[in-house]
């Protein structure tokens, strides 16, 4: 779940919750604090992931919503709430870890309140539901599509001074899960093409050297931001650049990316890609300084695989990858449907079908789209 989703579920979603927070804006207002409309808020936030893998796996598993919709809320009642704690906070589903304590303290809390202690729905049947239900164990189905939201975002404000008014749009690929042998090769990628905001700052470890700075950004003054995520799951993947301009550049911005997709199955220097390995040894190398991540890294790996990886085998496959294998991913990630997940003013976002032409084509090229269309 999202941060922005989260509060739109609590804040809107919830009449008692939302009556307080109605009283306390008006405290607040009263002692001249400023507070913020959620709808600013979200629409700021630009396309939640959630909307990107609703376009990549439509009406199924990671495509499907992660909050309830409107209309279901006031079924949700104390019974479906613990017939959920039932069938999915189960030993099998669950990883105890810790970090920096004694194992055998460990092992006595575990004990105390995992097993000794039984649920609260082992105790009183009547509070969950009797029916035989099972988790749903379905495999992710990449679909591809597009999911647009129009929106007027002009009048955006989260302070003094309003928001530049922008469009957002999503284009992804087909990926890998984080068990495919490629997974690592996918992550050299996404550093490599890295990207950001036009306001950031920094130098080389900031990603400053990244394709999307020294191809879009440092080029284009009117682009926000361009950013590459690879989304991994166990079986599943989604590889995307997220970028917003002005309304009035979105098509010009959307054959910018596409054109930066599709360069991903060219060559590329021996130092663009050793520059990227390294990058992403010293992050991983550097998140692991930290106790919580470590404590995460651990529950994580153990839920997923049933034991945990050394960072030094990740570091090994990092240092392996090769110009190739980059090529040979990025080449078979361009051959699948493309994603769009698009909000703001789009009436200049180009058509499903010109992306998808665009990304098969080898250049990039939105034919749809002028060829002054960057002078505009």
């Amino acid at each position: 779940m999202n941060f922005p989703e989260t509060i739109e579920h609590f804040l809107l979603q919830c009449p008692h919750f939302h009556s307080h927070r109605v009283v306390l804006q008006s405290q607040l207002l009263a002692l001249n604090v400023t507070t913020f409309d959620l709808p600013t808020l979200l629409a700021a936030a630009g396309v939640p992931p959630s909307r990107q893998h609703a376009a990549a796996f439509r009406e199924n598993t990671l495509g499907l919503p992660k909050v309830s919709p409107p209309e279901n809320i006031t079924k949700i009642d104390r019974s479906t709430l613990f017939t959920y704690l039932k069938h999915h906070h189960t030993p099998k589903r669950m990883v105890l870890a810790g970090v920096g304590v004694e194992h055998d303290a460990l092992v006595e809390y575990a004990q105390k309140y995992f097993v000794e202690t039984p649920p609260i729905w082992e105790t009183d049947e009547t509070i969950a539901n009797v029916h035989n239900l099972s988790v749903d164990h379905s495999v992710a189905q990449y679909t591809g599509g597009i999911v647009q939201e129009e929106a007027d975002l002009s009048d955006v404000s989260i302070g003094p001074n309003p928001l530049p008014e922008l469009a957002h749009i999503v284009i992804g690929l087909e990926s890998v899960g984080h068990q495919h042998k490629d997974f690592v090769t996918h992550c050299v990628l996404n550093m490599m093409m890295g990207g950001g905001g036009s306001f950031s700052a920094g130098g080389p470890g900031k990603g400053m050297y990244t394709r999307l700075y020294t191809n879009v950004l440092n080029r284009f003054h009117w682009i926000h931001n361009a950013t590459a995520y690879n989304h991994a799951y166990d079986d599943a993947g989604l590889f995307c650049i997220h970028a917003a301009a002005h309304p009035s550049h979105l098509g010009d911005l959307t054959q910018i990316i596409t054109r930066e997709l599709t360069a991903m199955n060219g060559r590329m220097s021996k130092e663009e890609l050793e520059r990227a390995k390294v990058q992403l040894q010293s992050m991983l190398l550097m998140n692991l300084e930290s106790r919580p991540v470590v404590f995460e890294d651990i529950a994580r790996q153990v839920l997923a695989t049933g034991k945990r990886l050394q960072p030094q085998h990740f570091m090994e496959m990092i240092k392996k990858v090769t110009d190739d294998d980059v090529v040979k991913i990025a080449g078979k990630m361009l051959r699948s449907r493309p994603s769009v997940a698009a909000l703001g003013t789009l009436k200049r976002l180009p058509r499903m079908a010109d992306v998808s032409g665009a990304l098969l084509s080898g250049n990039g090229l939105i034919t749809s789209l002028s060829k002054f269309a960057f002078f505009r």
